[in-house]
């Protein structure tokens, strides 16, 4: 009989924040994988649980992925932790359930601590609509390509980031969004020196530019503001209309383009077209 594949989620911080569900996944799973064993062994030894670990992390995913999936089909449980928060968000756990769900194994996931829903809760941002944008690249090109990919996006975005990194992420969100945009910087949460810096991106460059970033990020930016629609009349599809004949078009021309511009029926385009004719 085959066996499971359990997604069991670690402290981001605060090792109070290990629930017993979790605890006790941890000590009946026949192992666990872990992106970083060494992290994995404190927690663990911390927790007073003796198990096999197995390393399962970006660079070896594919062969030890492999591995992991025919012990779980030869029975065994195995136990998927990341270094901190839920596995498989951001994190090479996600191939693992891949490849798992292909092979027909079951896949239970633990509620647990999560870096993305903790910064969102807190962040003072609008929280009903949001999308989890991971981490950015390093590379400055496929980092401003992936922005620009967003430059519309009215839902709250969410990016992870790191130390070192953080003031060139912080430009290139200036240079997509501006200067104006509101910005949510978590840092070191759950943690004793937890903190939320409420700002514009403007705002947290310059705060930055005397303050070396400390502590892993999560940063949270304000969606795009709806553009104002503008009410189209019939007297502007005449205007428009006239316009277009003038320029040469025939009526019909002029009517099905005028309709295409202004996004209206050509119907109505037509008898709009047609009044004081």
């Amino acid at each position: 009989m085959a066996g499971m594949l359990y997604l069991v989620p670690t402290p981001i911080g605060n090792l109070g924040d290990i629930s017993p569900r979790c605890r006790e996944t941890l000590e009946q799973a026949d192992f666990i994988a872990a992106e970083d064993t060494r992290v994995s062994l404190k927690l663990l030894n911390h927790l007073g649980i003796k198990k096999s670990l197995v390393s399962y992390y970006e660079h070896n995913k594919a062969q030890k992925g492999m591995q992991i999936v025919e012990r779980i089909l030869a029975g065994e449980t195995c136990a998927l932790v990341s270094d901190a928060g839920s596995p498989a968000i951001s994190d090479p756990g996600e191939d693992l359930v891949k490849q798992c769900a292909e092979a027909g194994i079951v896949v239970c996931a633990i509620p647990g601590p999560c870096a993305v829903i903790t910064a969102l809760s807190i962040s003072g941002q609008s929280t009903g609509r949001f999308c989890f944008e991971g981490f950015l690249s390093t590379s400055k090109k496929s980092r401003r390509e992936h922005l620009e990919s967003l430059k519309d996006e009215q839902r709250t975005m969410i990016f992870y980031e790191a130390p070192h990194k953080l003031c060139a992420t912080l430009d290139s969100l200036q240079e997509v969004f501006g200067a104006e945009r509101p910005i949510s910087l978590c840092r070191e949460l759950t943690k004793l020196h937890e903190e939320v810096i409420r700002t514009t991106i403007g705002g947290a460059i310059a705060y930055y530019e005397t303050q070396p970033p400390k502590g892993e990020f999560v940063l949270v930016v304000a969606g795009a503001v709806p553009a104002e629609k503008q009410t189209v009349t019939t007297q502007d599809a005449k205007t428009r209309v006239t316009q277009l004949i003038a320029q040469g078009l025939s009526r019909k021309d002029a009517i099905k383009q005028t309709a295409q511009e202004l996004k209206l029926p050509k119907n109505a385009v037509y008898e709009a077209a047609l009044e004081d004719d």
